[in-house]
């Protein structure tokens, strides 16, 4: 069984929906397997929490047809059912023509959709919307809606009246305003469930709503084959190395896909608190992700113990691969209206963070031949999301990414390169297309000196 939950726009409260469904549909001893539609950290960090699954992203624009079915049957085949969380509107995408759509993945998976309506301002006007997304794609099973955000009783009775004279599609669900389903936004979208103190109170609350609000059983029953699990393509390089990760409040994105493959490649993974921890812990390689920084400036910079520490390591050559809120963690300072803020200094230059975003959505990068790591794709495909920019840059850094698409570190290039070190504000996906994950591990094994 599967579940595609959409919307009609961006903001509906599909995600707090998504959330109470896994909450709910886990309560009840069912395992339930999350996806999310798109390139995101923040909505599957919830995901993984609220299902006890960890949460992975099938995305048209860095992952072929073939690799999204295979990934999404493998993982599909290992839970009872499965809930893909789309991005945006439902046949909203890169193309005039579809093709990368939420509707074109329902399509592909074969999996009926359920419609998250926000159904603020609106009553009657509920049922052509309904009805134009419905004709809109005859392919598309619009198997159900989700009232959501309803006033109370006579708004809920006036949108299922409209919706059952005017249309077929069954209401599964009518979810009422509630201060307790808001979660705090902040500039890249929901705030990341490892920075929530009380997460898990707002996932148990969203599940309780839900499953008095829902009718659970009705999604359980929704018809989508349970198709064959693909086996997945599995690399193993029998590394045997360690890995330290950095993996706390300020730094917590990372794909589950990318951290498998490091794992089936033999790499042991080791997580440490940039925070608390007083030094890196014994490893062969480290690896940096996005997150926000910004939120923890006064703890990392006070944590001084440990930016001495990476600063000596990488300098000492530990093979280092950083993205993003990982650039900003290794440059000299962060600045903000509040002050500068020290950080690691091993890249000689200023993060800035800025009022609006930098660079935000798909990016294109042509690597060039100061790239440290051997195997490179000549052509990568990835994302970037930041709201700052680098400054001060030392005029003699070197660059291992030409930007064809996106901002990067100065609209014409990303990825710094300095020692063993890799930085990029792009964030990388391991796929076919660009193996960095193999790629990385290889780099570290060439270099290797537990530090």
């Amino acid at each position: 069984m599967s579940v595609y939950l959409s919307a009609a726009h961006k903001s509906s409260g599909k995600t707090v929906v998504s959330l109470g469904i896994c909450g709910a549909i886990s309560q009840r001893n069912l395992s339930i397997q999350p996806f999310k539609k798109g390139p995101d950290y923040i909505d599957p960090i919830w995901l993984s929490q609220a299902s006890e699954k960890a949460c992975y992203n099938l995305d048209f624009y860095t992952m072929s047809e073939a690799e999204i079915i295979a990934l999404y049957r493998s993982k599909n085949s290992l839970a009872d059912i499965s809930l893909i969380e789309g991005n945006k509107g439902l046949y909203d995408g890169m193309s005039v023509s579809g093709g990368d759509a939420n509707a074109d993945l329902a399509k592909l998976l074969n999996i009926p959709v359920v419609l998250v309506i926000d159904t603020i301002g609106i009553t009657r006007g509920v049922a052509p919307l309904l009805k134009g997304y419905q004709d809109f794609d005859a392919k598309v099973n619009i198997a159900g809606v989700i009232l959501n955000k309803v006033a109370g009783t006579r708004h809920q009775s006036k949108l299922v009246q409209a919706i059952e004279y005017y249309t077929d599609i069954t209401v599964i669900g009518s979810v009422r305003r509630a201060t307790e389903l808001m979660i705090d936004e902040r500039h890249l979208g929901l705030m990341p469930a490892n920075e929530a103190s009380e997460s898990q109170q707002f996932i148990n609350t969203a599940a309780r709503i839900i499953e008095d609000q829902v009718d659970i059983n009705h999604i359980l029953a929704l018809e989508a084959p349970k198709p064959k699990a693909q086996p997945a393509v599995i690399h193993t390089l029998d590394a045997k190395l360690t890995l330290a990760i950095a993996k706390d409040s300020s730094f917590g994105f990372y794909y589950q896909d990318d951290l498998d493959q490091f794992k089936q490649l033999g790499a042991r993974i080791i997580y440490f608190d940039t925070l608390k921890d007083q030094c890196l812990p014994d490893c062969d390689g480290l690896f940096i992700g996005g997150g926000f920084p910004e939120m923890q400036l006064d703890k990392l910079s006070a944590n001084h113990a440990l930016l001495i520490d990476i600063k000596r390591k990488i300098e000492q050559g530990l093979p280092t691969y950083a993205e993003c809120g990982g650039l900003m963690y290794l440059s000299n300072q962060i600045i903000t209206e509040e002050g500068c803020y020290p950080m690691v200094g091993v890249i000689d230059a200023d993060a800035k963070m800025t009022p609006k975003p930098i660079g935000r959505g798909y990016v294109q990068l042509e690597p060039n031949d100061q790239h440290p790591w051997l195997g490179v794709s000549k052509c990568i495909k990835a994302h970037e999301f930041h709201y700052s920019k680098l400054e001060n840059i030392e005029v003699n850094t070197r660059y291992a990414f030409k930007v064809l698409r996106g901002v990067g570190v100065d609209n014409q290039r990303d990825g710094i390169i300095k020692y063993n070190l890799l930085a990029s504000y792009t964030h990388l996906r391991n796929l076919v297309g660009n193996q960095w994950v193999v790629q990385f591990v290889n780099f570290i094994k060439t270099n290797v000196k537990t530090i």
